[in-house]
C-alpha cells in the first residue's frame, strides 16, 4: 500500500512539473505572438522574423524537445493516474455528492484534457508541420511566410470559433491544474492560499483571452 502511494505521489509531481512548464511555455509563445496585434505590415514582417529566429535557434530546439516531451510526459501520466484512481475506486456510491464538494471542472479534467490535446494536434498539424515540412512562399525578407499562413486559417469561421472554445477549455483545465500543482508540490499553504487561488484565476484567464483574442482580431481584420 506504501509503495502504491508513493508512486502516485511519484507520478502526481511529474504531472505538477510538467503543467508548470507548459504553463511557462503559454506565456512565452503569447509574448511572441502578440505581435499579430501589431499593424499589418509590421506584424507582417516582424512576426516572419522572430518565426524566423525561433526556427534556427539551437537552445529553441532543445526546448522544443524538452516540450514535446513535457506535453507527452503529461498526457501519459494523466492516463495512468486516472486510470489508477478508477481502478481503486472499488465502492460505488448511490447518491454521489461530488458535485456540492468539487468545481464541475474538476469533476471533467479528462474531457477537458481531451479536448485540448485534439486541439493542439490540429494546432501543431496547421501551423508547426506546414512551417517544417511544407512549401510556404518567402515574404520580401527572405524568410517563410508563417503571417500569410497564420492569417488564411484564422479567416475561417468555423477554425475561429473552435479556437475560442478549446481557450475556454484550456482555461477551466489550467484553474484546476494549477491549482492541483500548488496542493501537490506543498505550495497551497493556508497562509498565502487567497494570493495562489488570484493569481491562478488572473494567469489562467489573461493566457486564455489573449489566445482566443488572437483569431478573433485576424479574422474581423479580414
Amino acid at each position: 500500500m506504501g509503495q502504491r502511494k508513493q508512486q502516485t505521489l511519484s507520478r502526481k509531481n511529474w504531472m505538477a512539473f510538467t503543467g508548470l512548464f507548459l504553463c511557462l511555455y503559454l506565456v512565452i509563445h503569447l509574448a511572441g505572438n502578440l505581435q499579430l496585434f501589431l499593424p499589418e505590415e509590421r506584424a507582417h514582417r516582424q512576426f516572419n522574423l522572430y518565426s524566423h529566429i525561433l526556427s534556427g535557434n539551437l537552445i529553441i530546439k532543445a526546448i522544443s524537445y524538452i516540450l514535446f516531451a513535457s506535453i507527452i510526459g503529461h498526457v501519459v501520466y494523466a492516463i495512468i493516474i486516472t486510470v489508477a484512481n478508477n481502478r481503486a475506486r472499488k465502492v460505488r456510491y448511490y447518491y454521489d455528492r461530488r458535485g456540492t464538494a468539487s468545481k464541475w471542472y474538476s469533476r471533467n479534467m479528462g474531457l477537458l484534457g481531451t479536448i485540448i490535446f485534439i486541439f493542439l494536434v490540429m494546432h501543431l498539424r496547421d501551423f508547426w508541420y506546414v512551417y517544417k515540412f511544407g512549401q510556404l512562399p518567402m515574404d520580401a525578407d527572405g524568410h517563410k511566410d508563417l503571417y500569410v499562413l497564420v492569417v488564411g486559417v484564422y479567416s475561417e469561421l468555423w477554425y475561429v470559433i473552435l479556437y475560442v472554445i478549446c481557450m475556454i477549455a484550456l482555461c477551466y483545465h489550467l484553474l484546476h491544474g494549477f491549482f492541483s500543482a500548488a496542493r501537490t508540490l506543498g505550495l497551497y499553504h493556508p497562509r498565502y492560499a487567497q494570493a495562489i487561488r488570484i493569481f491562478g484565476w488572473v494567469f489562467s484567464i489573461v493566457i486564455c483571452t489573449g489566445f482566443a483574442a488572437m483569431p478573433l482580431y485576424v479574422y474581423c481584420l479580414k
